[in-house]
């Protein structure tokens, strides 16, 4: 039986599926209600990556203590990297959402796209294991490498301007205020695609941002907040 050809994706990976319903499956949202989605491989995927990451990071710094090695991770690992890492590779998803707004979609498909680039890697895996071989090691050269030059050039405190709410707490700590606090006002939207909106409030300050998950938004309000601090913990008169 003559192999099927690799996709274009596939090519990019530098892998091709022996179970191509694996793929398929990565590929599928949850609002599409035919079929496997990729929930179930992007739990699994979250944990291979993170795994993955952590490897590559205690390897590359042996001289960083565990926090900043924490901090490094995820900035390797969060969403915006996901997203660009999915793009680069020429992730398609199976299906696009159609909720009726630019700005909703765009956020949407953003989300779902780092998402499927998790439920990617958890595919590979499944399907390494599945054809008895040793997954993590194939999994790990991938991800080594997006990720080996960025990590390797990394600096303690690079997240700073990156990881929001780690810097909107460490800012807090500097100015002798209490730990930011983070309230969600309101869920709206399907249930395959909801918007929250959350405020971050940092002493006499606050910010309110929407996005696709609380934890992204609570990043987003964090970032904004961020922005109106003044040198001192004090408001501006």
């Amino acid at each position: 039986m003559t192999p099927r050809p690799a996709s274009a994706l596939e090519r990019n990976l530098g892998y091709r599926f022996r179970d191509e319903a694996l793929l398929q499956a990565a590929l599928t949202p949850p609002w599409l209600k035919q079929g496997p989605n990729n929930q179930r491989l992007e739990f699994l995927g979250d944990s291979v990556l993170a795994l993955c990451v952590s490897l590559l990071v205690y390897r590359e710094h042996p001289d960083w203590p565990e926090g900043s090695l924490t901090k490094l991770r995820g900035l390797m690992i969060c969403a915006d990297a996901l997203h660009a890492w999915a793009e680069a590779l020429g992730v398609e998803l199976a299906a696009e959402p159609d909720l009726g707004s630019r700005k909703k979609s765009h956020a949407t498909h953003r989300n779902a796209l780092a998402d499927a680039m998790e439920a990617l890697l958890a595919a590979m895996y499944l399907d390494l294991e599945a054809r008895g071989e040793a997954p993590l090691p194939k999994v790990l050269a991938l991800v080594e490498r997006r990720f080996l030059a960025q990590i390797r050039s990394a600096y303690v405190g690079i997240w700073e301007s990156k990881d929001s709410k780690t810097t909107l707490q460490e800012r807090g700590a500097v100015l002798g205020l209490a730990p930011p606090a983070y309230e969600l006002l309101e869920q709206s939207g399907p249930d395959h695609a909801p918007t929250f909106k959350v405020r971050a409030t940092l002493g006499a300050f606050d910010a309110e941002a929407s996005a696709g998950t609380v934890k992204r938004a609570q990043a987003e309000a964090a970032r904004l907040l961020l922005g109106i601090l003044p040198a001192s913990g004090k408001p501006s008169s």
